[in-house]
């Protein structure tokens, strides 16, 4: 199985997303850059918008990650609740 892969900016914006990527995909793999945070995942790695605003204890649009968003790998499921990335066979 391939990893799956996302790429943050490493600054104040990310980091509640970042957290909430890293609690909701416990097999994924956080490693810290100068300016950079990316996050591997064996096969599927999944965004929940829910996570995040328990996480910032305010609303979020999912839309937003995009704004700090450096790169990604894999196929992309997205919708108002949650952005999933996975290789599909």
């Amino acid at each position: 199985m391939s990893n799956v892969f996302i790429a943050f900016q490493d600054n104040e914006e990310s980091r509640p997303v970042i957290e909430a990527i890293a609690a909701d995909n416990t097999n994924a793999k956080v490693v810290h850059s100068p300016g950079m945070v990316k996050i591997d995942a064996p096969g599927r790695l999944t965004i929940k918008r829910e996570t995040i605003e328990e996480i910032t204890g305010r609303p979020y649009d999912l839309q937003a990650i995009h704004v700090n968003l450096v790169t990604l790998s894999g196929h992309i499921d997205e919708d108002d609740d949650q952005l999933t990335l996975s290789w599909k066979h």
